[in-house]
């Protein structure tokens, strides 16, 4: 039993995929992707006979049940991550509407609130710089802003001033948040974020579903985000509760970090003080064992899995790190 996903061969459609359940003779459904990942997809029911006779298959998932209770399928695909999807027929604007969620996309629906459309900082179009290795980046859509793609050092999407980045944000969904703590990658990377002159973690979810964790002790996450926030104070850690409103926050933040470049910084160096100067900030913070070993790791270097680090690790962090 399989999912299949095909090319859609309308090139006119802007569901550029076609999605095959295995429910009696076949359901057939446009789609716009190919698993809900980010965001529930809205799927448009069909004709059997739109399949094509020699599809160009895209993905074949393998199933372990694909099930219809009431207004809903229930699809469990047969592998190790993505494992749950559910296509449910609901009623919207008049009409019957289908649409293709996961767990994850269910619990990032878009709260009751109603997103401004104002520009931030009242920046008529804020160039926003989007790493290169982010998979499926913010759109900004409906807001005044222009994307650049390439790679950033830190963070995943940035603003510059006179060619040097001035502010970043480093985003997490709540399960990669979660295993970068438990890892020592978060520490390495705050600690980055640390020498730029603003910087942030947004994560696209609610605090209160830490507690509700159940493959890790929630208070093992709490306390590790309480000892990173008094760590390094000068970056927050903002819970927002869906993936559009962590995109928000974003702009908003990065359209006030450009604006306050712009005005503070000259401002500040024609009264002849270097308190919050681009070029300046607060000394960073001695690095736990936790954080060398990882750099160390990362770096290729042969490092003990637990104990005191040796000597000629510690010297060659402070070699990597010196100005």
């Amino acid at each position: 039993m399989e999912l299949l996903i095909a090319r859609n061969p309308d090139t006119e459609s802007t569901l550029p995929f076609l999605l095959r359940l295995p429910l009696g003779d076949g359901l057939v459904f446009r789609t716009k992707g190919t698993w809900p990942r980010t965001s529930a997809l809205y799927c448009h029911p069909v004709p059997v006979s739109e399949w094509p006779s020699q599809p160009e298959i895209v993905e074949r998932v393998v199933l372990r049940a694909c099930t219809r209770r009431g207004a809903a399928i229930d699809v469990v695909a047969d592998r190790g991550r993505e494992q749950r999807s559910q296509i449910v027929f609901t009623h919207a604007r008049g009409r019957e509407m289908v649409f293709w969620q996961s767990p994850r996309t269910r619990k990032q629906a878009r709260p009751d609130v109603r997103l401004p459309t104002a520009r931030a900082a009242g920046i008529r179009e804020l160039e926003i710089v989007v790493d290169a290795h982010e998979h499926y980046p913010y759109q900004f859509t409906g807001q005044q802003v222009r994307t650049v793609r390439r790679g950033l050092s830190c963070g995943d999407y940035a603003v510059s001033h006179h060619s040097r980045v001035i502010a970043s944000v480093e985003r997490k969904s709540l399960p990669d948040l979660v295993s970068s703590l438990t890892s020592g990658r978060l520490r390495y990377a705050l600690g980055e974020l640390a020498a730029l002159p603003r910087a942030a973690v947004v994560v696209e979810d609610r605090y209160s579903q830490i507690f509700a964790l159940d493959r890790v002790r929630p208070a093992q996450v709490a306390d590790g985000l309480a000892e990173l926030q008094v760590r390094w104070p000068t970056i927050p850690i903002v819970f927002c509760e869906s993936r559009k409103l962590a995109e928000e926050w974003t702009y908003r933040y990065l359209a006030a970090a450009h604006t306050w470049a712009q005005t503070e910084l000259p401002a500040l160096a024609r009264i002849g003080s270097g308190e919050g100067c681009a070029t300046s900030g607060p000394p960073d913070p001695a690095p736990s064992t936790t954080e060398v070993r990882a750099w160390a790791r990362a770096s290729g270097l042969d490092v003990a899995l637990r104990g005191r680090l040796r000597p000629d690790i510690i010297q060659a962090w402070q070699k990597a790190h010196s100005p």
